[in-house]
């Protein structure tokens, strides 16, 4: 492994170059370890850097510029740490000041690193079950437009998915950081949009509400939230014992380690069985520990029922419920009526609550897709409002649209071409160039 650049001086001593070698998990990989003193640079500083190749599902390699930056971060309780984000250009492109930045948080939905973005993306991951192997197909949409991409670890070094606020200070300082590092070109003006869906809307929420306090300074014209599930308590209890009781299972596995009330649950209600059901959670990709837990709740695993347990957890489920801070910039969030997955409830709930504080919110619901196919059908609607965002153009007043399908609107379909294109070259490894046009308002008449 190579170091290619080390802001404080504690670089690692350099192998064969890094495309040479097989990447390794974060928690194995000497470029995730913090230098000493990193504590005492600013937010956002970048402590060490080095180019990477990326690959799709590991194997195909992608014609993108890629470097990872570790940069010094904020943790939960308010301690530095370390943390990572993959930054992209397109291939080939020159420097652009005017070049604008997409901060996209993805689905990671895992305690395991080899979900890490930093790691699925890589060429050579073995990361079975990783959702942001399948994102990716999607976010090349963004470099196709010429824009430049950050995508943060944001669950940090313990995959602490379904932590409060930390997400965003990850998912912000990794902005900063791409904004300071050079090869890119950026600015520290750079308009910055922000998008994610499920999980990454979970930490895009997390992005937009820390903002305005912890990174005022970052000019963010928009974010884009896909079913960001809004109150994880009535999510994990809503899927407990269903079809998807694996997500609430990776959620205390994630969570036991940053929580002490969680803790004090696992040390003492979790039964024999329960310990090992979260230890072999905390170790698979989501898409690959969902079927082991289908139609088996929590309760299988516990000394006493989970209803007895619920109110000493009330602290944390009130801390990582979402839309309790107003975000500065216009939001538009997405979700399906029929979400077998986050009720929507909870996602008017969360645009509720950021109404009530202030925030400008245009809220889609879209009636004949489930959670999983809104994330492609809503890509083209996402990527057009964001891009309205960066070129300025004016909004409406904040509404709320129940529409049959965000695929119905025909000024989507030229933007859902582009995105089978996009994925077309993503599957083949080409490069991602496209003509330069004016972008689609695919957004009007549902969003704008």
């Amino acid at each position: 492994m190579a170091v290619t650049a080390d802001v404080i001086g504690n670089a690692e001593p350099s192998g064969r170059p890094a495309a040479a070698d097989r990447p390794v998990p974060p928690s194995r990989d000497p470029f995730f370890r913090a230098p000493s003193g990193f504590a005492m640079h600013t937010p956002g500083t970048i402590l060490r850097s080095r180019t990477v190749e990326l690959a799709l599902f590991g194997i195909i390699p992608q014609q993108v510029t890629a470097w990872q930056l570790l940069y010094r971060s904020t943790d939960l309780n308010g301690q530095p740490e370390v943390a990572v984000t993959t930054v992209l250009l397109p291939k080939g492109a020159a420097p652009d000041g005017d070049r604008p930045l997409l901060a996209f948080q993805s689905a990671m939905d895992a305690v395991t690193d080899r979900c890490a973005p930093s790691y699925a993306l890589r060429r050579g991951a073995v990361a079975p079950g990783s959702i942001t192997q399948l994102e990716w197909l999607l976010v090349a949409n963004a470099l196709r437009r010429g824009w430049a991409v950050s995508i943060a670890d944001h669950e940090g070094p313990q995959g602490a998915f379904g932590a409060a606020r930390e997400p965003g200070y990850r998912a912000l300082d990794g902005v900063r950081a791409a904004l300071r590092f050079a090869p890119m070109g950026l600015r520290s003006d750079t308009k910055v949009a922000v998008w994610g869906y499920s999980g990454g809307g979970m930490a895009s929420s997390w992005a937009i509400e820390m903002a305005p306090e912890y990174a005022p300074e970052l000019h963010i014209v928009g974010a884009v939230l896909g079913a960001p599930v809004g109150d994880p308590k009535q999510v994990l209890l809503r899927l407990n014992g269903g079809l998807f009781s694996g997500f609430p299972a990776i959620v205390f596995a994630a969570l036991r380690n940053v929580y002490p009330a969680l803790a004090e649950v696992v040390d003492n209600d979790l039964t024999p069985d329960g310990r090992r059901m979260l230890d072999r959670m905390a170790g698979l990709g989501p898409i690959a520990a969902l079927p082991l837990l289908v139609g088996r709740p929590m309760d299988r695993f516990l000394h006493r029922p989970l209803d007895e347990i619920l109110p000493q957890l009330e602290d944390v489920f009130d801390d990582i419920r979402l839309g309790n801070s107003a975000p500065a910039c216009p939001v538009l969030v997405v979700t399906p009526v029929n979400d077998q997955v986050i009720h929507i409830d909870g996602i008017d709930g969360q645009v509720g609550r950021y109404r009530d504080s202030g925030a400008a919110v245009w809220y889609v619901r879209d009636r004949l897709s489930e959670h999983f196919s809104l994330l492609p059908l809503s890509t083209p609607i996402s990527l057009d409002w964001l891009a309205d965002r960066i070129d300025g153009k004016p909004l409406q007043a904040p509404t709320t649209k129940t529409v049959w399908s965000v695929a119905f609107a025909s000024a989507h379909w030229r933007s859902m071409v582009e995105m089978a294109t996009a994925a077309m070259r993503v599957t083949l490894g080409l490069p991602l160039t496209r003509q330069a046009e004016q972008p689609a308002d695919t957004a009007a008449g549902l969003a704008a």
